[in-house]
């Protein structure tokens, strides 16, 4: 028998939880009570998809701990690339949801992850009732947007230290993934997974990045210490 499915393991978001998310405290008491009602968590564990291609998009999602992979794995046809990785805070899929679209990428644990979903019709009733959560959005969507137009300078250099540079200021992203602030909790392989090198040439890298003072290898993750310049890093640096 198969284990149930994400949905099936769901259960209400906790008080802590609803706290924790991000755009919780934008929203006037009824609006809160009604994302009480609605809001529901699982566990996702390791390999877990949270979305495939083709599936219809239900939910909006955010992560309260753990780590997501944004990618196109096993889709038919064209190389296999990996968009962005998904930290704690951030929330993801209103893009989907606005157009009424079917999923174009998968997104799928790299750890045991904590994972709330909110469903698309609450998610439509919050949005013609809240001026903020609308403001929300829009500046998810106008962040995500420049975070792809840089992913996209980012994949076209053939510099290992560059790229893992800018993809580790990517996952610090103030707006879009406030759950992590200065310490990411990743392994240098799951951050290999994202970048698309050897866990050898992470730690390579990681090390460079160190060196110029933007980042201190910690423990369970990496700490953030030169957030401009680490984003600011390029192949000559």
């Amino acid at each position: 028998m198969s284990p149930p499915r994400l949905q099936e393991r769901a259960r209400p978001a906790t008080v802590e939880e609803l706290i924790c998310v991000p755009w919780w405290r934008l929203l006037d008491e009824p609006s809160q009570r009604q994302v009480a009602e609605h809001l529901h968590v699982a566990v996702a564990e390791p390999g877990e998809r949270i979305c495939r291609i083709g599936a219809p998009a239900t939910y909006w999602f955010g992560v309260l701990d753990g780590l997501l992979k944004m990618s196109n794995d096993e889709a038919s046809g064209g190389p296999q690339i990996t968009f962005t990785g998904v930290p704690p805070g951030g929330w993801f899929g209103e893009g989907t949801l606005l157009k009424r679209e079917s999923y174009r990428y998968n997104i799928q644990a790299l750890r045991r992850s904590r994972v709330a979903g909110l469903p698309l019709p609450q998610f439509e009733a919050l949005l013609a009732q809240s001026i903020a959560l609308n403001r929300f959005v829009l500046n998810q969507l106008n962040e995500r947007l420049g975070q792809f137009i840089a992913a996209r300078e980012t994949d076209r250099s053939s510099d290992p230290d560059f790229r893992v540079a800018r993809n580790l200021a990517a996952l610090f992203h103030p707006q879009l993934y406030p759950g992590v602030g200065s310490l990411l909790r990743i392994t240098q392989q799951e951050l290999a997974y994202l970048v698309g090198l050897s866990r050898q040439r992470v730690n390579l890298a990681l090390q460079r990045l160190a060196d110029a003072g933007l980042i201190r290898v910690e423990y369970g993750g990496l700490r953030v210490l030169d957030l401009p310049g680490l984003r600011g890093f390029h192949a000559s640096a």
